[in-house]
């Protein structure tokens, strides 16, 4: 493996010490002159006409300069990629939450204060909640037309469809006919907000020449500049997306959320207007991620080979599809329905559904918790029932060189069987466990290393500097230091000698932004050739002025008297998947209390297939960070909900993992330099967190022989799942 000076170092973030002083400013903090806050009235029903809205009272209230409703906005749809939610109720709620009315006021107590002072008229409808009631023939009708909206696929079996994703290998009903056994089992996941600790906020402002400026917790600026020239109807000439941090996004914040309301009151009132959700907004009108039922049919033979799969997955989608971005407008990763095995008849079916619900989006690997959850439950079950070792199932059907993917994807440089085995090894998967009512799971997945397109623009400074112009935003996650590391390794520079400097959307045509698992590849890939590219400048102005190729002040210097200055720029466009993924596999060693059914995490191991780690402390970041949300979702995140009511509109009451609920972790990693990304990286960002419940839940069964089926694994659900085991 070639030896790096910079790529491989551990280097803390850089950016930290802005963010842990109050230094950096989010969108949140952004303040102009003459700034106005806007707040929004919401449904307190989840279906319903709306007769009557008077504003009346809130228009007379001092200090309140705007009030509106959606009679006084254009008739616009708005989404990412179907476009079926209005900006504003029209002439009915579709669920607790949805926006009714807006107003504008000098501060945010006062646009409190006015939003109470609204009259709503409401007629109630017949609500659907549950995703199976929801496709039944008599089940309340949420979209008269849903095939009229822009961005709607084609195939709707129901009214209360959004969509259809499909993957289709071979012949499923001949493989389940040469099967020994056929084996089903359904699993339900739970309502899970993604947990990131900044709500969504925007600065929205008119400027002099009447170009609208933005300031928004949004990790895609320039997709959201197209969508706001869509739902605003202005050319995107005249919208200026500025980039901000971003308090996390674990994939929710690539919506519009409130900037057109925020557009129009600025340009009602003339004055800049800042939008921010509460808490209690984000956990009752966000994007969280999508609920589920999942059935896996399973054939076999008896010695485990696995010869047909059928995967049928319900989502429950809530009462928009607006904020899903996949032109599927469904969830990719249900693909992982076929799990990290070779299936060679196999069909899976992923449904998201309408319902009065809040709506959901895209969280940390869209899909793929949910699927692994069953997928992964669902391999155990079969290893009980063949009286196989969990381990040994794996082992007989995992993935080789030259298999294709559900979705017809060609692999090579496959390392699950190394994977699941430093998993095993590192766990003591053989070893006695140190007590009864102790019991060890282990789940696998693999996640795709991400493609997109991405600009980079370098410029040498006359102090020999160079700075790194980028319209990436800063979610958190170390991208930003990885990236100086990438320039710094090709030029020869140290860390403090690359600058990053924020694009807007001004300064370059496009750029996919953050999100999917790509950022290391694309982001790095554009910075790494826009490095080459100035470096061979560098060297020949060097040679042109007589210059040694290291005084880079001085050669900046000479090309300045010319009147230059040297810079490069590079695009780099990843249209296709490289034919390497990403595997993990994990173990979960737990304790389960036959008197209470409290599962204890006792220790945790995990194991990744990684391509060159250019910051092992940013790297094992993403791992731990991944595997946290994971255990939460495993164990006690729930958005709570009852007849479309949220109950958990604090993070008081949607408990997210504490320090106190992390586990010892073993971390093992075999490093294989063959991806795509600089200096043959991998993805890692999304990959700890989707096999973390089903490890989980497979040790809570070896531990005390009950199955849970649906998410989160708490204990009143092990307690009386105990109760029943003892009863029968």
């Amino acid at each position: 493996m070639m030896a790096h000076r910079i790529v491989g170092q551990p280097v803390g973030k850089l950016e930290g010490l802005g963010k842990v002083s109050g230094q950096a400013r989010y969108s949140g903090d952004v303040t102009l002159p003459g700034l106005v806050w806007g707040k929004a009235l919401r449904s307190p029903l989840p279906h319903a006409r709306i007769l009557r809205i008077d504003t009346s009272r809130a228009r007379d209230l001092a200090g309140v300069l705007a009030v509106l409703t959606a009679q006084d906005l254009p008739n616009i749809l708005v989404g990412r990629r179907m476009f079926d939610m209005p900006m504003l109720a029209r002439d009915r709620v579709r669920f607790i939450g949805e926006k009714v009315a807006v107003v504008a006021a000098v501060d945010p107590d006062i646009a409190e204060e006015a939003l109470a002072l609204i009259d709503v008229e409401y007629e109630d409808l017949p609500a659907v909640f549950d995703p199976i009631e929801a496709l039944q023939a008599d089940a309340p009708i949420l979209h008269e037309n849903p095939a009229a909206y822009e961005g709607a696929p084609a195939e709707r079996p129901h009214p209360n469809v959004q969509s259809v994703l499909r993957f289709k290998l071979g012949d499923v009903e001949a493989g389940f006919r040469e099967a020994d056994r056929i084996l089903e089992h359904t699993f339900r996941t739970q309502l899970d907000h993604q947990g990131y600790l900044e709500p969504h906020a925007g600065v929205v402002a008119i400027d002099d020449a009447g170009r609208v400026q933005v300031w928004a917790s949004n990790k895609m600026p320039f997709r959201l500049k197209e969508l706001l020239s869509q739902a605003l109807r202005l050319p995107p000439e005249q919208i200026r997306v500025n980039l901000t941090p971003i308090g996390g996004d674990f994939g929710g914040k690539g919506s519009l959320m409130d900037l057109p309301l925020a557009y129009h009151l600025a340009r009602v009132t003339g004055r800049p207007v800042k939008m921010l959700m509460r808490y209690a907004e984000e956990l009752m009108a966000g994007n969280p991620r999508h609920p589920s039922v999942i059935t896996m049919q399973t054939g076999v033979r008896k010695d485990g080979r696995i010869l047909a799969r059928r995967v049928k997955a319900l989502f429950n989608s809530g009462a928009y599809a607006a904020f899903k971005p996949a032109p599927s407008v469904n969830l990719g990763g249900t693909g992982m329905g076929a799990g990290v095995y070779r299936i060679p008849n196999l069909l899976i079916e992923a449904f998201c559904v309408y319902s009065n619900n809040i709506p959901c989006g895209h969280a940390r690997s869209p899909g793929e918790p949910q699927m692994v959850f069953a997928g992964e439950s669902h391999m155990d079950m079969i290893a009980r029932e063949l009286g196989l070792d969990p381990a040994d199932l794996r082992r007989r059907n995992l993935l080789r060189d030259g298999d294709h993917l559900a979705n017809g994807h060609h692999l090579e440089h496959v390392r699950a069987s190394d994977t699941l085995e430093a998993a095993l090894k590192a766990s003591h998967w053989a070893e006695p466990k140190a007590g009864s009512w102790i019991g060890r799971g282990m789940a696998m997945t693999h996640r795709h290393i991400g493609v997109g397109f991405t600009n980079a623009r370098l410029r040498l400074e006359t102090s020999g500097a160079v700075t790194l112009s980028i319209a990436l935003p800063d979610t958190g996650t170390g991208a930003h230091l990885v990236l100086r590391q990438v320039v710094a390794e090709v030029l020869g520079l140290s860390l403090d000698e690359v600058e990053i400097e924020l694009a807007n959307t001004d300064d370059f045509t496009t750029d996919s932004g953050v999100g999917g698992s790509r950022v290391t590849h694309t982001g790095g890939r554009a910075a790494y050739h826009a490095a080459e590219k100035l470096k061979a400048q560098i060297e020949a102005e060097a040679t042109k002025h007589g210059i040694p190729p290291g005084a880079l002040a001085a050669i900046a210097r000479a090309a300045a008297k010319d009147g230059r200055t040297l810079e490069a720029s590079h695009f780099y466009d990843a249209k296709a998947h490289a034919a390497v993924t990403s595997f993990t596999a994990q173990v979960a060693e737990v304790a389960v209390d036959p008197a209470t059914g409290q599962v204890t995490v006792r220790h945790f191991t995990t194991a990744h297939d990684v391509g060159t780690i250019i910051n092992p402390i940013g790297h094992q970041g993403q791992i731990e960070g991944g595997l946290i949300q994971g255990l939460g979702f495993a164990l006690m995140e729930e958005m709570k909900t009852e007849d479309g009511r949220i109950s958990t509109l604090s993070l008081g009451d949607f408990k997210l993992p504490t320090i106190q609920d992390i586990p010892p972790l073993t971390t093992v990693i075999l490093q294989d330099p063959v991806g795509p990304g600089p200096f043959n990286a991998k993805a890692i960002g999304e990959g700890s967190i989707s096999a973390v419940a089903p490890a989980v839940a497979n040790a809570v069964a070896d531990a005390c022989g009950v199955r849970i089926l649906d998410l989160p694994i708490t204990a009143e659900k092990v307690f009386f799942a105990l109760r029943e085991k003892v009863a029968r």
